[in-house]
């Protein structure tokens, strides 16, 4: 740890294990994991300004985070196709559980808590059966396994809970893999992703497609807006000649067709048919997507559905809301805040930060 509140380490000195809060250590802003030049990883917790606010180690390299909802805890998932999971006590450093995803089984990268934080659930990859499942984790049983859903497609990788509701948004990705060839997909011929709607009780009630000509487009991160509004970010699997969409917008439960975008086509081109994460502005009236093969940014107005900018940084992909627009990270170490108007911030540290930047409401 870098920082703690000093009457935690009381605390925790006595033994006593508090229910403590992320208020309790300084009410972080983000999540992200990142690299240290020592070769080891850490799960940081950052304020809105880009500062670290405290550091953890993890046993390999994250890709995102779980924070739970009220208590300083986040669950640290490996890059796929890895199998572990961290159970971190943000307070301490203290792993609290360590989570094994079941024989033929490995972990996407990403899951989301339930609206009263009991449960955790996992995007998981069957790759015996070439199908996605989601698992179910008890907190109050040390993260045991305790179900799990079908995801409704292939290669479920983001998972995104509903705005005051336990109904989740899967971005079912549509590759299938296996660890003995890696990341390759294997499905190319077949492939087709979907953005699914679940809730506890009935597991997924509502399957979402593309145009079968944007079947080779990988549906893999997600955002949501206040209202519920999603927004997605997409990775071609087709020709590098091809330039699909790479971002859209849909409205759960709704019978209107997603709404996809793109800038113009030099710009779009310079993505590389791959967009990394995506968020919506602060006021929702944006959204952005990063692309850390093409080093940009791009925003969209999100009501007229069309371009609205962009900015250029090298290996950018980590991206989230801010006060004033929009958080990134980039492998170089800067945390950049960008203004919807045009004014960029930026932050630097020692690391090499991963994919993601996972927000947290305290």
């Amino acid at each position: 740890m870098t920082t703690r509140r000093s009457f935690l380490a009381g605390f925790l000195a006595a033994g006593i294990a508090p229910q403590v809060s992320w208020a309790d250590i300084g009410s972080p802003a983000f999540l992200s994991a990142a690299k240290l030049a020592d070769g080891s990883f850490r799960l940081f917790g950052l304020t809105e300004e880009g500062a670290a606010l405290f550091s953890v180690p993890l046993e390999g390299r994250g890709h995102a985070a779980a924070a739970h909802p009220t208590k300083a805890e986040a669950v640290a998932f490996a890059r796929r196709p890895g199998t572990f999971a961290q159970v971190i006590d943000c307070s301490s450093g203290q792993v609290l559980a360590k989570m094994q995803t079941p024989k033929g089984r490995h972990f996407m990268g990403h899951g989301a808590f339930s609206a009263d934080g009991r449960l955790l659930l996992t995007t998981e990859n069957d790759f015996e059966r070439g199908t996605g499942r989601i698992g179910l984790w008890d907190r109050a049983r040390g993260y045991a396994r305790v179900g799990e859903f079908a995801s409704g497609g292939v290669g479920p990788h983001d998972i995104l809970r509903l705005p005051g509701s336990d109904r989740f948004i899967i971005a079912n990705g549509g590759i299938d893999t296996h660890p003995e060839s890696g990341r390759t997909p294997l499905n190319l011929a077949t492939m087709r992703a979907n953005l699914a709607a679940f809730d506890l009780d009935h597991g997924v009630t509502d399957v979402t497609e593309l145009d079968i000509a944007l079947r080779l487009n990988s549906i893999r991160h997600l955002s949501l807006r206040s209202d519920g509004m999603v927004g997605f970010a997409m990775q071609w699997q087709g020709n590098s000649s091809d330039v699909p969409p790479l971002i859209g917008l849909f409205h759960p439960g709704s019978a209107t067709a997603p709404q996809l975008m793109q800038a113009p086509d030099d710009l779009h081109r310079n993505m590389r048919n791959y967009a990394g994460s995506i968020a919506f502005s602060a006021d929702g009236g944006q959204i952005a997507i990063s692309s850390p093969r093409g080093g940009m940014i791009q925003a969209f107005d999100v009501a007229k559905t069309r371009f609205a900018g962009h900015w250029d940084e090298t290996d950018v992909c980590g991206l989230n809301a801010s006060v004033s627009g929009y958080i990134a990270t980039a492998g170089s170490g800067r945390v950049l805040r960008y203004n919807t108007a045009g004014g960029v911030t930026a932050v630097d540290h020692p690391v090499a930060w991963d994919n993601h930047l996972v927000a947290l409401i305290v």
